[in-house]
């Protein structure tokens, strides 16, 4: 079975940084596109960024700002966020797919907060 399981949220300071990182579990995920998103309160969930080994596109909202990567070691995948502004509060999740109508798996997400 797929899972996927996020951390690394919490409460930063506008201009900070955060390492969100999302476990896979029960499958491989090399071959698959795996996508961040998140969503913030009284929003629709909003595409962040689509991750393979081979590329890596993110929404304009991030680009610039955000990276996400991975350590196949672990089967863990990272979204880094620099910059952080309050307008990137949200719950962020990980999901294989990047395609928010034919994601395979959602992971629980994870609560960034960025004040100021």
């Amino acid at each position: 079975e797929m899972q996927l399981v996020e951390s690394g949220g919490g409460l930063v300071q506008a201009g900070g940084s955060l390492r969100l990182s999302c476990a896979a579990s029960g499958f491989d995920y090399d071959g698959y596109a795996i996508g961040w998103f998140r969503q913030a309160p009284g929003k629709e969930r909003e595409w962040v960024a689509c991750f393979d080994e081979s590329n890596t596109d993110y929404s304009l909202s991030v680009k610039g700002r955000f990276a996400a990567s991975s350590n196949r070691g672990i089967n863990t995948l990272y979204l880094t966020m620099n910059s952080l502004k309050p307008e990137d509060t949200a719950v962020y999740y990980c999901a294989v797919g990047c395609n928010s109508v034919a994601v395979l798996t959602w992971g629980r997400g994870t609560q960034v907060t960025v004040s100021g």
